[in-house]
């Protein structure tokens, strides 16, 4: 049997994971528009490992029911997290078409 108890990190480190793949944005990376995409890439893979995760447990196989709630945790956090998100870039976005040149 596996230790599957990690240590405890800051939530700073948690969100970078879930919203980001565990690396921050830099210039470098490109416009916003791929670091928009990587975000929902990475929303969508956690959505999928759980699917598949639920979907082995159902079908009974080798399957510990402890990993499938993390992932379905996992992948909820990492949508409402990213909507969030979402929601705080459109709030901006409305601010600046309402600013008067």
């Amino acid at each position: 049997m596996s230790n599957l108890i990690g240590g405890i990190r800051a939530p700073e480190a948690v969100v970078d994971e879930v919203s980001l793949g565990g690396k921050p944005p830099t210039p470098a990376d490109g416009a916003f528009s791929k670091v928009f995409e990587q975000a929902v890439a990475r929303v969508e893979q956690f959505q999928k490992d759980s699917q598949a995760k639920a979907d082995s447990l159902l079908r009974g196989e080798d399957q510990e029911v402890h990993g499938v709630v993390l992932a379905a945790q996992r992948a909820e956090l990492s949508f409402e997290y990213f909507l969030q998100v979402r929601n705080k870039v459109i709030s901006a976005y409305q601010e600046i078409m309402r600013m008067q040149m």
